[in-house]
């Protein structure tokens, strides 16, 4: 998990250059449109849609676009109907990964998505069969110089489960409900945090020892985030601290 977890913030920090290209505003609109349609436009009443809003807002999506796809979402504008499907596989050395989709056209994703994983050397699966090797949840990553006991301190009473020292950062996770809480108690600490999502954390990883294993499995990971309707890929991989640091300098 420690590997994947690191991975997960480098891409993080590398969503401005995406962004800048339009790929992650096209996404982060979808989403929050697809949470409104599902839950409804009010971000009070609706968790989901109160995530998926803040996540745009971090990447500073315009709050007008954002108003907009909600608009879309409730039916006050006109939109197109996504519908939202997970696939699931296999990278190379046996890693199990998830890509949680928004599609117009199932059709033409699913041969898309399973024409990627063959070419690069893993293979789709059968629904269910990889999902049971992950779980939701509210996942903060906090900068490592903050203070242990302060953060759980002020996330605790609001639904923090569990604090994990990842080396270089913190790893705060509770349940997928209640991360607006524990976002809105770290913001009233004036604890910093670099990144704060409802995400799938794998339950058991498979560890990657070698470079070349590594970036074989990161190539299917990078092609799936780059595909125009994956919103999110989760995976199961373990890199050790001497292999991510040797793939971190190319990233």
């Amino acid at each position: 998990m420690s590997g994947h977890s690191k991975w997960a913030t480098i891409k993080h920090k590398k969503g401005a250059l995406d962004a800048k290209r339009g790929k992650l505003f096209a996404k982060l609109i979808r989403q929050v449109e697809v949470a409104a349609r599902e839950g409804g436009g009010d971000v009070d009443a609706n968790p989901t849609l109160r995530t998926m809003y803040q996540k745009a807002r971090d990447a500073s999506v315009p709050l007008d676009t954002i108003d907009r796809a909600v608009k879309r979402g409730t039916g006050e504008l006109e939109g197109v109907n996504y519908e939202a499907v997970t696939y699931e596989g296999y990278a190379p050395h046996g890693v199990a990964v998830l890509a949680e989709v928004l599609t117009d056209n199932r059709n033409r994703t699913g041969s898309e998505i399973r024409s990627l994983f063959k070419k690069l050397g893993g293979s789709i699966a059968e629904p269910g069969s990889v999902a049971w090797q992950f779980e939701r949840k509210g996942v903060v990553t906090l900068p490592g110089s903050v203070d242990e006991e302060a953060v759980m301190e002020a996330a605790l009473d609001a639904g923090a489960e569990d604090l994990t020292d990842d080396g270089d950062a913190w790893r705060l996770t509770c349940a997928p409900t209640d991360l607006p809480e524990v976002r809105d108690a770290l913001d009233a600490a004036g604890l910093a945090y670099e990144s704060a999502d409802v995400t799938m954390v794998p339950t058991t990883s498979v560890p990657l020892g070698g470079v070349e294993e590594a970036k074989a499995v990161l190539r299917v990971i990078d092609a799936l985030e780059d595909h125009d309707d994956v919103g999110d890929v989760y995976a199961n991989f373990d890199i050790s601290d001497d292999v991510f640091a040797s793939i971190a300098v190319d990233a």
